[in-house]
């Protein structure tokens, strides 16, 4: 069974930058997508980014463009999520997911989607 730990979460001034860190263990020789998602009180988990197996294809959510950046590390169960310019409104906590597909896959409710989700962490940006 594939674990997910996600890192690098934290208190940033607004304007400041953070790297989220996610890394899948248990799941060798399976390739997947993974993906970033954020969740505030009483929303639903808000897709972010994703990235697909191969790190050609990436998504953004609106929230995201222009600032955050998904990438893959050499070993590819490691996943990073570059925030700059960070904003009080991105004050949530980064889930991050592993697909069930190898490609980037879209649907009406993306969290079915990922089968693996790590236990969170908490970005706090303070105006």
């Amino acid at each position: 069974q594939v674990q997910v730990t996600e890192s690098g979460g934290g208190l940033v001034q607004a304007g400041g930058s953070l790297r989220l860190s996610c890394t899948a263990s248990g799941g060798t020789g399976r390739t997947y997508t993974m993906a970033w998602f954020r969740q505030t009180p009483g929303k639903d988990r808000e897709p972010v980014s994703a990235i697909s197996w191969s790190g050609d294809n990436r998504y953004y959510g609106d929230s995201a463009k222009g600032r955050f950046t998904i990438s893959r590390g050499n070993a590819k169960n490691t996943v990073y999520l570059q925030m700059n310019s960070l904003k009080p409104e991105d004050t949530a906590t980064y889930y991050c997911g592993k697909g069930l597909y190898r490609i980037l896959v879209f649907a009406s409710n993306p969290t079915t989607l990922h089968d693996a989700w790590g236990q969170g962490t908490q970005v706090t940006v303070s105006s």
